[in-house]
């Protein structure tokens, strides 16, 4: 198994959203190293998901619930997609502040390269953000 993280501005699209639909479509992606992150997840993967620019912090985890195929909003371009559906809200939303002050989290694309809208996770990482949120999966 994989570990990911996404990250959507709250007002456009919230982890609450995604419990409310039951599922979504990871759509409107236009990085290369994003689309490329997207491609190589896997059915069942498990996605930290972040609210960028409001907020400012982990709230839930999601699922991959389909692998990548062509994304139907790209007018252009080899663009890409997943599903996602929701696994489980955290107990306690980590804040950005918080990861950029813990040690086993420095390296992790939120803190190294913050417009990056999916970045990969190393399972210790996820496990840490996780004990962060009070949450087990």
């Amino acid at each position: 198994m994989n570990y990911w993280l996404v990250k959507s501005e709250p007002y456009v699209f919230s982890y609450d959203q995604l419990v409310a639909d039951g599922r979504s479509i990871w759509e409107g992606v236009r990085n290369y190293q994003a689309r490329n992150n997207l491609r190589a997840m896997k059915e069942g993967d498990l996605v930290l998901f972040y609210h960028s620019n409001e907020g400012l912090e982990v709230v839930g985890i999601a699922q991959v619930i389909t692998e990548f195929y062509p994304d139907p909003t790209a007018e252009k371009g080899d663009w890409s997609v997943v599903d996602l559906a929701p696994y489980r809200k955290l107990a306690r939303a980590v804040p950005l502040k918080d990861i950029k002050a813990t040690p086993e989290l420095q390296n992790i694309g939120l803190v190294r390269n913050p417009r990056l809208s999916v970045m990969p996770l190393e399972a210790g990482e996820f496990q840490k953000i996780l004990e962060m949120g009070e949450t087990e999966i």
